[in-house]
């Protein structure tokens, strides 16, 4: 593991986390939201971009959101094979609103949390 995915991690951790617990509380936009804040942080190492799709996936199960039952196993594909070589858009939040390919604005907290983890 590269010391960017280590330094990433508790980042990581920190919106899947806030995810569940949004979840538990039945708010169920802002759960995705921490899903979706933990892949911009996440997609650039592999094993936190499969992790955070896995939690989508698990998620969109539990919540009966069809469109991302269907979408987040090839996004799962994707991100398995995409990361490991370096293609991954930036600031793209993983859902299957998005196009996969698509690049967005990163947030300033989540950019901060990205510098500090390269430093």
């Amino acid at each position: 593991m590269n010391t960017f995915a280590i330094r990433i991690k508790p980042a990581v951790q920190a919106e899947l986390a806030a995810a569940s617990a949004a979840e538990a509380r039945g708010e169920f936009y802002t759960a995705f939201q921490h899903l979706e804040r933990a892949h911009v942080l996440g997609q650039s190492t592999t094993a936190e971009h499969i992790r955070v799709h896995w939690r989508m996936f698990q998620f969109a199960l539990r919540n009966r959101r069809y469109d991302e039952v269907v979408g987040q196993p090839w996004r799962l594909v994707a991100a398995t094979v995409f990361t490991t070589v370096g293609l991954v858009p930036d600031g793209n939040t993983g859902g299957t609103d998005v196009r996969g390919w698509r690049r967005l604005p990163i947030p300033k907290d989540l950019q901060q949390a990205l510098d500090a983890a390269r430093a």
